[in-house]
Formats: C-alpha cells, sequence, structure tokens
C-alpha cells in the first residue's frame, strides 16, 4: 500500500500524538561527524541577516537511518566547536597552556552538566500531564543549543532503546513532534491571524476571523490561457450568476473528494484573477489548522508564498534548508512519516521557468539544488511523495503546471451578489449608510460587477463611506476612472495623518510619490509583474530606505510587506490600481513632455496599441486613460497636479472610438471600446439599440437592420445588464444566420442556449462550436433538436465538444437527422472529452445498431458520467440493445435514466438489459421500454434482473408491449419485493386481462406505500380486479396520485366501487382518467359526492366519450360548484348528450 493510501486511512491523530516507527532500524548508537547536514543547514539560515531568532523549544530527530553509527564524541565535532567557541575565543592563552589530562577533566565536567540539563528537559517531555502548548517560550534555545540538544535527544533515543524501554523510546520522540508542530502553530497563527486595512497610523489590524467573508469556490478546469483581460473576464463571466448552477467547495475542504469522487487528491492547483481571494483563501486555512479549527489530522503546514521565493532563485539549498530558511523553529524530521501540506501561494509572481522536462531529478531532501528543481521535484513527487501540494495563480499562469500532476483544480469566484452586501455590512459599522453605499453601486452595472473582487469591494468602501458620509459631497463616482481617482484623493489624506499627525498633504511630496510609483507601475505593468524587490524601485529612483513612505502614500495603495523570512517585497493593493498608476503616469508624462503634440493624436495611438495587443493586457490601462483625459477627472485631481494645456474635447476621440467599432474588430475588443466610451461618458450606441430591446415578446429584431457598430452595442448592452441571461433563445431576437453569428458572445455567456427549430447552417455550427470551445464559455445545457443538421453539421459541432474547455452538461439532438457517420463523429468527440456530459437526447434519429454500437464505446469509458440517454424511435434492434447493454454493464453506476421507447428491443434484447439491472453497481431509477416488442419472456427476463436489485427503480414504462397475464404475473412479483419503491408504472395497451390485473393490484397492495402513478389504460379488470383495486384506494397507506383506467370496461358498478373507495382516501388522488368507460348515471352520481367531499384534492378529471347525460352533467356541476377549490381540469368532450 502506497503512503498515501497508508495516509488517508489512519485515524486522525491527537494534538501530541504522532506516528512513530519500528525500533528495529534505531539500534546502533548515532554519529556525530563534523559532516551532519543539519550543521548545514543551520550555518545557511543564520547568514541571512533578517531572519528572526527561532521560537522553537522543540527538538526533533531525522530518519532512523540518520542513528546508525555508533556515536562519535571525536573534537572535531562541529555543534561541539560552535557552542563553546566564544568562551574559546576569550581564553586562548590560557588553553594552549593547559595540559592535555586537565582539558579532558573540564570537557568531562562541562559534558556532564550539559546532559544533566537536557535530560531535565526529556524528564519534563516525559511526565504523563505533558501537554505540548505547556513549553515554555524561556525553555526555547539558540540555534547553538538546539544543536547540542538534537546530538543528546539521539543519545537519549538509542539508551532508551538499548535498555529495553521502546515506549519511552516512542514517546519521548512523538512528544518532541507535538512540540514542534505546536510551535510552528502557534508562529503561523500569529502570522495569519490579522490583516491590515484602513489607516496604519492608528494600528488599525482586524482579526482575519472578523473580516473574512466566504468566498465562492468551484472546481474548474485547466488548460490553454484566456487571453482576456482579467476584468473583462468578471464583466463577461462572473456577472452571469452561473455560481448558482455549480457545486461550491469550502476552503477548508480543498482535499476533499467530492461525493463520488475516488481518487485522492494529493495536487490541487487554484485559479482565480487577481485579487478575488485565493490568498486570503490561503491564510484563512492555515489560520483555521492553526486555531484547531480544520484539518486536524494535518501534521505540518508549510505555507511558502512564490513572492518570497523569488528571493532566494540564487541560492542552492535541499529541502529541509529552505523549509528551515523560512521556518527557523522546525528541526530535520522524516515529513514522509507525517501528514504535510505545502502551500506555494502567487504562481503567477514567480520570475524562474519550472522547466519540469529538463530539471535535475531529485530524490533526497538534503541534497542541495536551485529552488525551482526544488519545486518540479516535490509537484512531481519525486520529493517526499506523501505531501499535499496546493498551489494557487492567477489564470494565465496556470499552464506553467502540467495537468498528469494536477489531481484537482479549484476557481475563486470571489463575492455572489449576497456576499457583497454582506461585505459592506461588515465593513461600515454605520448599516443606513452601508446601505446607501450597496443601493449606489448596485445602481451602477460596471462598479457592480467589479465588486466580485473583494478588493474593489474594499476600494468602494473606502471612497464611498468618506464621500457618502459627509454633508456636502462631491458628485458619486459612477465610472472606474472616477472611482480610483477618489480613491487616490483619500488615500493620499490619510498618508500625512499617518506620517505626519496632520490633515494638509504635502503636495509637492505627493506628486514626486505619485510620479515613481507610476514610473514602477507602468514598467512593470510592461512586463507583466505584479509584485516587485528592491532592485526594482531603484530602477524608478525610489529610494528602498524610504520604501516605507512611498506605500503610506496611499496608506493601502502601495503595500510593503515582510516575507516570512523577513525580506522586503512591494505590491499595489490590486492590478487595477497598478493599471490606473500606469495610465496616470502615462497621461502626465505626455502632457508634461509633449506639449507640441496632439493629445488625441495620443490617445489615438493608445487605442490602436491597446487593440493590437493579443492578450488584452491593455485593456483597462486604455479605459484609466481615455478617463483621465475628461476635464472633470482632470479637476478632481488638481490640488495634485496642475495641467499645463487646456483639455481637449473628447468628441474626436469618441468618434475615433466608433470607427473602430465599425471596423468590426473581435467581439473582446468591440466590448473593451463600449467601456471605454462609457469612461468618456458617451452613451449614444447604448441608447440606439435599447430601443429594440425593450420591447418584449419573439422576434424583437424581425425587421430591423443593425450596423455592424449597433449590433456590438447591442451584445454590450446584453452582457451588462442586470436581466437575467441565464437562457438564450435565438427566437426572442430574429431567427437568422447574421442575428446568430453577431450574438456570439451572448451564447457564450450563457448556461443555457435553445436553438430548437432555427434552421441552423453548417457556418452556425462552425460558430457554435467556437463558442463552446471558448476557455470563458459558459454553456452548460444546449438544445439544437428540430435542426437538419446532418453529417456535416455534427462533424462541426463535434469539434467544439471535444474541446476540453467544453463543460456541456446537457447535449439535445432530438430529429436533426444524424445517421452513422455524424453519430462516429459526435461520439469521437465525446470520449475525447467524456467527464462533463450528463444528459444526451438522440431521439428520433435513424442511427441504428451500428451507431449505437458506436455509441456503446463512449458508455463504457469509465471517465463517461452519463445519467441520462434518450434514445427514443432511433432504429435500435436487438444486436444494438445487447451492444448497449453490455456496454453500461461495463460502466453502470451513473446512469439514473435511459429511454429506449420504440425500438425494436425484443426479448432477447431486454435479457442483456436484465443482466445490466441485476448489477448491484446499477442505479438506475427510470427506464423506459414503451413499444418495444417485448413479450412474456422479455418481462420475466426484466422482473427477474430487477428482484437482484429493486432499491433504486422509481419509473418503469412498458406501455404497448405483449407481456399478456403471464408476463403481468412475473411484475406482480416484484412489485410485493420489500425493497421494490417503483413510484410509477405504465403499462397502457399490455393486453392485461382478469388474471393478470388482478396479480398486479395484489403485488401492489402487498407494498402499497410507494406507488404515485399508475397507468392500465386499455387492461380487463372485470370484477374481481376492480374489487382488488378498490381495495388499494382504501388503503390508507395508498399514496396515489395519478391513475389512468381508459378504456377498461368500467360500467355502472366499477365506477361506483371506485367512487366509494376513494372516498374513504380522498385526499391524494390528483388525477384519474376514466376516458372510454361507461359510469352511467349512477357512477357519475358517486363521483359528485366524492367531488363535494372536502378532503378531495382532485385537480383533473378525464370523462371524454363516456356517454354521460345531461342530467350527470348537472349533478357534476352542483358537486363541483360545493367544492370549486381544487379541480382544475374537466374533460368531457365527446360526450353527445350534453348541450355546448
Amino acid at each position: 500500500m502506497d503512503s498515501r493510501k497508508r495516509r488517508s486511512m489512519s485515524p486522525a491523530p491527537e494534538s501530541s500524538c504522532v506516528s512513530v516507527r519500528s525500533d528495529v532500524s534505531m539500534d546502533p548508537p548515532a554519529n556525530f561527524s563534523s559532516g551532519d547536514s543539519s550543521a548545514k543547514r543551520r550555518k545557511i539560515s543564520k547568514t541571512r541577516s533578517m531572519s528572526p531568532a527561532p521560537e522553537s523549544s522543540s527538538v526533533s530527530m531525522r530518519s532512523d537511518a540518520s542513528m546508525d553509527p555508533p556515536a562519535n564524541f571525536s573534537l572535531a565535532d562541529s555543534s561541539a566547536k560552535r557552542s563553546y567557541s566564544n568562551e574559546q575565543e576569550g581564553t586562548n592563552s590560557l588553553n594552549s597552556e593547559m595540559k592535555p589530562d586537565a582539558v579532558f577533566r573540564e570537557l568531562e565536567d562541562t559534558s556532564i552538566s550539559l546532559m544533566k540539563k537536557e535530560m531535565r528537559k526529556f524528564e519534563k517531555l516525559l511526565n504523563p500531564d505533558f501537554s505540548a502548548s505547556s513549553v515554555r517560550e524561556e525553555d526555547e534555545e539558540d540555534e547553538e543549543q538546539s544543536q547540542v540538544s538534537e546530538a543528546v535527544m539521539r543519545i537519549m533515543l538509542h539508551v532508551l532503546r538499548k535498555m529495553n524501554q521502546p515506549d519511552l523510546a516512542n514517546t519521548l520522540q512523538t512528544r518532541l513532534i507535538s512540540v514542534s508542530q505546536q510551535q510552528l502553530k502557534s508562529r503561523l497563527k500569529q502570522k495569519f491571524q490579522k490583516i491590515s486595512e484602513g489607516v496604519s497610523n492608528q494600528g488599525n489590524s482586524t482579526l482575519l476571523n472578523e473580516i473574512y467573508t466566504e468566498l465562492y469556490i468551484t472546481e474548474g478546469g485547466i488548460g490553454n490561457i484566456n487571453n482576456e483581460h482579467e476584468v473583462r473576464w468578471i464583466e463577461t463571466s462572473l456577472s452571469r450568476g452561473r455560481e448558482t448552477q455549480e457545486t461550491p467547495i469550502k476552503c477548508n475542504d480543498i482535499f476533499r473528494s467530492l461525493p463520488g469522487q475516488d481518487k485522492p487528491i494529493r495536487m490541487v492547483l487554484t485559479k482565480g484573477v487577481a485579487g478575488i481571494g485565493k490568498t486570503a483563501s490561503v491564510h484563512k486555512f492555515v489560520l483555521d489548522w492553526a486555531e484547531g479549527k480544520a484539518n486536524q489530522d494535518v501534521h505540518f503546514i508549510f505555507p511558502l508564498p512564490f513572492r518570497d521565493l523569488n528571493l532566494m532563485k540564487e541560492k542552492k539549498m535541499s529541502l529541509m534548508e529552505l523549509l528551515c530558511c523560512f521556518f527557523t523553529e522546525l528541526k530535520p524530521i522524516e515529513y514522509n512519516d507525517y501528514k504535510t501540506i505545502f502551500i506555494f501561494d502567487g504562481l503567477d509572481e514567480w520570475r524562474l521557468p519550472l522547466d519540469f522536462q529538463n530539471n535535475e531529478i531529485l530524490w533526497d531532501v538534503t541534497k542541495s539544488a536551485s529552488v525551482d528543481v526544488l519545486l518540479t521535484n516535490l509537484i512531481k513527487g519525486n520529493l517526499l511523495p506523501s505531501a499535499l501540494i496546493w498551489i494557487t495563480a492567477r489564470p494565465a499562469a496556470t499552464n506553467q503546471i502540467p495537468a498528469e500532476f494536477v489531481d484537482r483544480v479549484t476557481e475563486v469566484h470571489g463575492f455572489r451578489n449576497p456576499q457583497k452586501a454582506e461585505y459592506f455590512l461588515r465593513k461600515i459599522k454605520d448599516h443606513n449608510l452601508a446601505n446607501r453605499i450597496v443601493r449606489h453601486i448596485q445602481s451602477t452595472r460596471s462598479l457592480y460587477i467589479m465588486c466580485h473582487i473583494p478588493v474593489f469591494c474594499w476600494i468602494s468602501a473606502t471612497v464611498l463611506e468618506k464621500m457618502l458620509g459627509e454633508a456636502k459631497s462631491a458628485e458619486i463616482p459612477k465610472t472606474l476612472t472616477q472611482m480610483f481617482a477618489h480613491l487616490l484623493i483619500v488615500q493620499t489624506k490619510l498618508k500625512t495623518q499617518k506620517y505626519d499627525g496632520k490633515c494638509e498633504v504635502d503636495l509637492e511630496q505627493a506628486r514626486k510619490s505619485i510620479l515613481s510609483l507610476g514610473k514602477l507601475a507602468f514598467q512593470q505593468l510592461e512586463r507583466g509583474n505584479l509584485v516587485f524587490y528592491e532592485e526594482d524601485l531603484k530602477q524608478c529612483d525610489i529610494d528602498v530606505r524610504e520604501a516605507s513612505m512611498y506605500s503610506g502614500v496611499c496608506t493601502q495603495i502601495f503595500k510593503e510587506e515582510f516575507g516570512l523570512n523577513l525580506d522586503k517585497v512591494y505590491s499595489f493593493v490590486h492590478l487595477s490600481v497598478q493599471e490606473f498608476f500606469a495610465a496616470l503616469f502615462k497621461f502626465l508624462s505626455f502632457a508634461r513632455e509633449n506639449k507640441k503634440s496632439s493629445m488625441t493624436g495620443f490617445l489615438k495611438r493608445e487605442v490602436d496599441r491597446s487593440l493590437q495587443s493579443e492578450n488584452g493586457h491593455l485593456d483597462l490601462f486604455l479605459r484609466f486613460l481615455l478617463g483621465l483625459s475628461l476635464k472633470s477627472n482632470q479637476t478632481l485631481l488638481r490640488e495634485f497636479f496642475t495641467m499645463t494645456r487646456s483639455s481637449q474635447d473628447p468628441c474626436e476621440i469618441i468618434e475615433y472610438i466608433k470607427s473602430k467599432i465599425r471596423e468590426n474588430p473581435s467581439p473582446e475588443k468591440s466590448i473593451n471600446l463600449f467601456h471605454c466610451l462609457n469612461e468618456l461618458n458617451d452613451q449614444s450606441l447604448v441608447q440606439e439599440v435599447q430601443t429594440y430591446l425593450n420591447s418584449r415578446g419573439t422576434h424583437r429584431l424581425s425587421g430591423v437592420k443593425l450596423s455592424p457598430a449597433q449590433w456590438s452595442a447591442l451584445v454590450f448592452v446584453l452582457l451588462n445588464s442586470a436581466e437575467d441571461l441565464d437562457k438564450f433563445e435565438l427566437r426572442q431576437y430574429e431567427l437568422s444566420e447574421e442575428c446568430l453569428l453577431r450574438l456570439q458572445p451572448v451564447i457564450k455567456a450563457c448556461r443555457k442556449v435553445d436553438l430548437k427549430g432555427c434552421n441552423l447552417t453548417d457556418h452556425i455550427c462552425s460558430a457554435l462550436a467556437s463558442a463552446l470551445s471558448s476557455i470563458s464559455s459558459s454553456v452548460r445545457k444546449l438544445d439544437l433538436s428540430d435542426n437538419n443538421l446532418q453529417v456535416s453539421g455534427a462533424q462541426l459541432l463535434s469539434a467544439g465538444l471535444k474541446s476540453p474547455h467544453c463543460k456541456l452538461e446537457i447535449l439535445k439532438l432530438c430529429n436533426c437527422n444524424i445517421r452513422k457517420e455524424g453519430c462516429a463523429a459526435l461520439v469521437s468527440a465525446l470520449i475525447s472529452n467524456p467527464s462533463h456530459l450528463r444528459e444526451l437526447s438522440l431521439n428520433s434519429n435513424k442511427l441504428g445498431n451500428s451507431s449505437v454500437e458506436l455509441l456503446s464505446k463512449l458508455l463504457e469509458d469509465p471517465h463517461c458520467k452519463l445519467e441520462k440517454l434518450q434514445l427514443y424511435d432511433c432504429s435500435i434492434g436487438e444486436e444494438g440493445c445487447a451492444a448497449l447493454a453490455l456496454a453500461l454493464i461495463s460502466n453502470p453506476s451513473h446512469l439514473r435514466e435511459l429511454n429506449l421507447n420504440k425500438n425494436e428491443s425484443g426479448d432477447s434484447g431486454v435479457k442483456l438489459l436484465s443482466d445490466l439491472l441485476k448489477d448491484q453497481h446499477c442505479k438506475l431509477e427510470k427506464l423506459q421500454l414503451e413499444y418495444c416488442s417485448i413479450a412474456k419472456k422479455g418481462f420475466a427476463a426484466l422482473v427477474s434482473g430487477l428482484k437482484l436489485n429493486p432499491s433504486h427503480l422509481r419509473e418503469l414504462n412498458l406501455s404497448r408491449n405483449e407481456p399478456g397475464d403471464s408476463g403481468a404475473k412475473s411484475l406482480s412479483d416484484l412489485l410485493k419485493h420489500p425493497q421494490c419503491e417503483l413510484e410509477k408504472l405504465e403499462l397502457d395497451d399490455c393486453s392485461i386481462g382478469e388474471e393478470g390485473f388482478a396479480a398486479l393490484v395484489s403485488g401492489l397492495i402487498s407494498n402499497p406505500s410507494h406507488i404515485r402513478e399508475l397507468n392500465l389504460n386499455s387492461s380487463k379488470p372485470v370484477y374481481s380486479g376492480v374489487n382488488l383495486l378498490c381495495d388499494l384506494l382504501r388503503d390508507q397507506r395508498c399514496k396515489l396520485k395519478k391513475l389512468q383506467l381508459e378504456c377498461c370496461g368500467f360500467g355502472e358498478e366499477g365506477c361506483a366501487a371506485l367512487a366509494l373507495a376513494l372516498k374513504s382516501n380522498p385526499s391524494h388522488l390528483r388525477e384519474l382518467n376514466l376516458n372510454y368507460n361507461e359510469p352511467g348515471d349512477a357512477g357519475v352520481k358517486l363521483l359528485s359526492i366524492l367531488l363535494m367531499n372536502p378532503h378531495c384534492k382532485l385537480e383533473k378529471l378525464e370523462l371524454s366519450h363516456c356517454s354521460i347525460t345531461e342530467s350527470s352533467c348537472a349533478v357534476l356541476r352542483s358537486a363541483l360548484s360545493s367544492n370549486p377549490s381544487h379541480l382544475r381540469e374537466l374533460n368531457l368532450n365527446y360526450n353527445q348528450n350534453i348541450p355546448h
């Protein structure tokens, strides 16, 4: 059994109980040679001038192998040398005069004293009342003393085992580990329990547990890079409300499998856009472990941010040495023996390649290598194969980790709409003010969408709390440029309070700081960096000694942070803030240095540069740049920057942007240009198309000729509308190829796409394939029924279905003229991407046996999770049915519904299906075999299979087959089975006579509490069968809701008996079908009495072709007048004696 399985099967340990190894390999005494790697490791750690003093008083041990050779107390022992080096230096002349025997006497006395001191510590650890948390800080050691403690500990363990005291040795070893774990938890708790918010000169730092709002995390996918700007991705993907459809994963459950997932999870890759909450999730995960709230089966968690690891990129060290650099209290132990989690946060901030192909292969945790080599070997499982790995990254960086090493990909979606309001209410103590802020944010769609990002909620709260809280306030921000300009103003004023203790702003210092930060933001934006180091700051003339002052310029806009090893790293609070500063720097630089050049010409060039960007990384930068060109936004910042030229009329740049929209660039670029117009306060194109959308109903664009720019405007309006766009129906707009192609971005943003009966062309099928294969596609349900796709359409569609980005769950292709070649293309695509599809409907396509045999290859794929398969009227014979059954037998646990109605499966096909049904892994709940030429042998085989596994089936449709009384009797045996929980049974037109009818009803009487719908149309119950049916209906355990007895030969007596039976148990039945019977006046009268019963809840009564007279009709009318509240439908058609 591998180490991963051993770990997962072991029970969660107590806080002071850690697994130990056998005594066998620990017999020989320890070897304290000068080459001890722990000495090397501590030497490296010591050289780090910024490293904190070690906190731990614990001592731990390495592998058993290190305890094998006998002890060697030579003077060359490095720990002994270092422990007393200072004393030896101070008494050099004295030592040179001492005789050897005196030296050894002093050595003996010192060693005995040292051993006694250490043994008293170990005695405490072996005390029955020991608690890891009771180890006091004053017991903690410096680095040299720690080495001595480690050496003495090894001797102690060796001697205890030589004394035949393995239990004491194991207890000592376990408790030493427990102390180390406890001290790691203490350090991590101190590190992660608080986050800084607001004005830091007041010491404002908030407990993470108080401010943390649960983020929305789901399983995601890994694949090609999304070329959209991250803000654009938020606007198109997170704004559509798709979170309600997916199973969320709680932060603390990141390594736990979801129901139905059996594979153990070693490596988790979490992706999310900048500022969405990845790091907050990591901090919460670590803090909950350190506080004992979650994941207590984990022994050690080591959070190692990539921004800190960048500082080690020039060094070579072993994995153990790397850990000791960040966690100085640690001692070398066998981490493979303990459940350990490594968390690497911010892969996108890593500045070295991760070369999984060519990096050196390492198996030894004590062997030195560069940090990137350590990382690749840890991820691949070469180093510490039992350790769990969690990596977070922005989406564009996820492709650095090969998919073969990733067991789970999760995606952080940030705040859902309720969580946005929750954040403001928790952040702002004045709830009236908080609610005003929420209402304003909701009224401005672009701001509300951005609040999916928790950091943007903080930005909005910071600005709007200040503005709405003042008696006199400027215009409330409605665009991103306005919001960020106000943020700069608010935060710069807070800076003066923080550093100077006064409210006046030092304008000259503020200008200098803002421009320097702007230069840093612009340079690093072009390089794709979000995290900066001292060398980056120096390149922008920022004195690193004054970096704290720069970080205070905007309090929380630019952050100076200490890594785990106390080295400094710098960043803007969010990518959007960096982009704003970059745009401000670019705008001011041009205004100052190019006084004779046209500002409009400059802005046009920046528009063109943005459109040429392949990955959209300049999209938000361009929005800010254009927004800053407006006089109103320049006025906001006038106290910091005096514009040396008058603001130009924005009309020229607005028209230039519209001309670019008319050139019909990609939908993504067009949409960003509309956002640019919004920053310029121009809504003219949007208003033009809004009138068309204000009309309701279908074909809203019928007869309307839209220009390319208007089509782009329509897409922009739909994507940014507060109206729910969960479902796209082409018929709501216009049934045309142009409409569908133009609205393709909208299709990608919707979960459900309904193109039923839309005369789809090959061109449209190709466009749909493109939408399905888009990395930003949200489509989960696609209905293309009633379109003549044929082979070409099916082949084009398949190109999208096989894409790893296609997450389609429901595919409906009913009546699409798909035959063998088209089916082959579809199956091939689905086999290459089988894990998402849950429902496939191919009804009314002439597939034939050969196509079903191809389909069977998909069904037998272990990755196929299909739950519903509909193959109604697909020309499937016995061979096809047999192939289908064999495939499902090999992969039986997922399918819940199977529809084979109107196929020629016959008795032999059903016999193989019965083999599937008897499989204990088969969870089929709904089986439809209507009109399948099944006779009594087929019925017997079916029942035989179901009797062996009866507890799952809930619906069974066997209508229009030929079971006869013999088949009905076989079915009765199933109905009697105590584990049978059948709720719906359809036996319409099955040639069931008196004996078969009686047998079926007797079976239901034996087990009456589950059946809810019963269809026995065209049966011949005769008198005995009617009486038994009445016994069933009278039974208080019977909860039947729908009873169909059409054309069953019921006369007055039968209908009267039925009415009397229902009168005694009237509250459950909702539908009763007595069409084509002869109830007569007496039967109708008793039915009327039933309808007058206040407990009667009947909603639908069918009495068509029942020879009802006018007097019977009057009785019914009177009954319904006395109890009119429930009946919704009464069918009296084709009763000739009733006047119209």
